[in-house]
């Protein structure tokens, strides 16, 4: 099992990949202390509780998520998470691909474009074991039933709670600026520029670029640039790439530094992340219950 632990905190975490279904990632877990910073995913968010509370920071407010309640995230949508009782929460959650949803979507429903989810956290007990199932039959190597029952979770949630995304408004001065910047600490995220530089470089003002920032990305620059490393430090592990050439490759200063950002931001850390993904499960893993 790929896991972290903290003395006296009994938190387990487990983040993998079953290699029949490969646009669709997993994680169980079981966090007391451990907190999420502010960051977003590329794909969609299915996760349920099983045990405690987990209180999940959005835009639109702090969800107080239990035992039977679904939380979806669209993708990009940043949000935080933490222990809402002091016992922590135990979950389990899917991470598909905007592919895998839309395909999804386009197969069962009328709904065409790119979908989203219009609430972000339901009391479904139905639904809530199904993700539990879903995890079940990929630790037991049972594909067939991983990919049926993923998908009946998914256009559960879709008829129930389904919607094309809406499309964006011709972008602001402000919003070219921010999607400018963007691109520039994508393309220079090994040696990024400080905010007066980017600012200066895009014509603009830093106090002006950091509001159109935050309100384009949800989150300033300097923490989004946190989070696409990370994001590219995984693509990097996906790959084989040892950590410490992985750090180097997206900005990090060392090794721990990106233990410390991605462990934060993944649950599990970097090494553990990647023996994980390397392996291909036949039977199922020893995992706390």
């Amino acid at each position: 099992m790929a896991a972290i632990r903290e003395s006296g905190s009994g938190e387990w975490a487990r983040y993998w990949q079953y290699a029949e279904l490969p646009d669709l990632d997993l994680l169980r877990a079981r966090y007391v202390r451990h907190t999420f910073p502010r960051h977003s995913h590329e794909g969609y968010v299915f996760g349920t509780i099983t045990c405690g509370v987990e209180d999940v920071g959005l835009p639109g407010g702090t969800v107080h998520a239990g035992p039977g309640t679904v939380v979806m995230i669209n993708p990009e949508v940043p949000h935080t998470a933490r222990a809402g009782v002091p016992e922590g929460w135990v979950y389990a959650t899917l991470y598909p691909s905007s592919q895998v949803i839309n395909d999804i979507a386009a197969d069962t429903t009328s709904l065409r474009g790119t979908v989203g989810f219009t609430e972000t956290s339901v009391v479904d007990p139905y639904a809530a074991r199904l993700i539990g199932e879903v995890h079940r039959a990929a630790e037991e190597g049972n594909a067939l039933a991983a990919d049926t029952v993923l998908r009946v979770m998914v256009t559960r949630l879709l008829g129930r709670y389904g919607s094309a995304l809406p499309v964006r408004a011709p972008r602001s001065a402000g919003a070219r600026d921010a999607a400018r910047a963007r691109a520039v600490l994508e393309g220079r995220m090994a040696a990024p520029p400080t905010l007066e530089a980017l600012a200066a470089e895009l014509g603009t003002s830093p106090f002006a670029l950091l509001r159109a920032f935050k309100k384009q990305y949800g989150m300033p620059p300097h923490a989004w640039l946190t989070d696409a490393r990370v994001r590219a430090a995984r693509r990097m592990l996906d790959a084989g790439t040892a950590p410490a050439e992985a750090a180097a490759e997206v900005g990090f200063t060392d090794q721990p530094h990106l233990n410390r950002h991605f462990t934060r931001i993944v649950g599990v850390p970097p090494g553990a992340y990647q023996r994980e993904r390397a392996r291909t499960y036949k039977t199922g893993p020893d995992l706390p219950t």
